[in-house]
């Protein structure tokens, strides 16, 4: 019996249920994954509530990475062989102890990484590499300001972007989160709670500004940043977690600054070669050394509401994987 956290209902992580189901037999082109470890991001908990952009039809299993070991092969399944260790890319469907998905969704594991590691790894990074190098364009010298560097995307845009040459302004809501934030890379940190951070960027950069601002927080954050921007600056529009944020034209029209927005999923599905170069571009710094994902809690699959509240609570430090026994 394969299990499975499923969602019958939108609501809280707690309404979740974690069922039994036979392990059905594959199709043609089909694989089937063992799957050791499945990642937490914050969209799932959004997907449960029916808050997020893409709305599964009801009962589904969460979950949109994993990690694990081919274990069968349908007829004409081509690329993979039975005992590879891979990544899993899903929409949904991740909390599971097995997957059967098609080829074209794995992606060979680094050498570098635990199957927790593997497992969230591609989403963060994947989002901090669209935000950063495809839409931002940060440039080597130019200031990177990273809200919520504590969290899952924020830390990896810290390690990304001081990977391309910036400096790194880190903001977070605890000395713990900074510390691991100036681990990863960054080069200033700044605590929400003791200065404001719009005072802490134009002291770092002696009134100049960011010109680079990377936001999964958004609301006043959002609003807040517009103040301390450099000219031509571009804000990048990740996530909402703190609320939507209104854009102040005048402050955009003074700064010459753009928005945009983020979504490295819907990118790759318009123009499937940016995907390409993006996850060459990964796997190869993965097993390089240079990127590798903070998993903060690893816990069993039966605790997935509490995994959930971690990312809810803002208590996780980078990554949250369930672990499968």
């Amino acid at each position: 019996m394969v299990r499975a956290v499923v969602c019958r209902e939108l609501g809280a992580p707690e309404t979740l249920r974690l069922e039994e189901f036979p392990s059905r037999a594959l199709k043609r082109g089909e694989v089937r994954v063992a799957i050791r470890a499945a990642g937490l991001n914050f969209p799932d908990v959004l997907m449960v509530a029916g808050e997020y952009q893409l709305k599964p039809e009801l009962p589904f299993t969460p979950g949109m990475e994993a990690a694990g070991d081919v274990t069968e092969l349908g007829a004409e399944a081509s690329g993979v062989a039975v005992g590879d260790k891979v990544i899993v890319k899903m929409r949904h469907g991740a909390f599971t102890d097995e997957a059967v998905v098609p080829p074209s969704q794995l992606t060979p594991m680094p050498s570098t990484f635990d199957y927790a590691e593997a497992a969230t790894y591609l989403a963060g990074h994947g989002t901090a590499y669209h935000a950063l190098i495809d839409r931002g364009r940060v440039e080597p010298g130019e200031v990177l300001l990273v809200h919520g560097a504590g969290g899952g995307v924020g830390l990896a845009a810290v390690e990304i972007g001081k990977m391309l040459g910036a400096t790194v302004i880190a903001t977070a809501s605890s000395d713990e989160k900074l510390a691991i934030a100036k681990a990863r890379g960054a080069d200033h940190l700044v605590r929400y709670d003791r200065e404001p951070f719009r005072d802490a960027v134009k002291r770092i950069t002696d009134g100049r500004g960011a010109d680079v601002v990377f936001d999964p927080v958004g609301g006043e954050v959002f609003e807040n940043s517009m103040r301390c921007i450099a000219w031509g600056a571009r804000l990048l529009v990740i996530g909402f977690t703190g609320g939507i944020g209104s854009a102040k034209t005048n402050l955009l029209l003074i700064k010459g600054a753009s928005v945009l927005g983020v979504r490295a999923g819907e990118a790759v599905r318009k123009n499937p070669a940016l995907g390409e170069v993006r996850l060459k571009a990964l796997l190869r710094w993965a097993e390089e050394g240079k990127l590798r994902p903070n998993v903060s809690h690893r816990l069993p699959l039966g605790d997935y509401a509490k995994a959930m509240r971690l990312l809810i609570d803002r208590k996780a430090i980078g990554r949250v994987a369930l672990v499968m026994e």
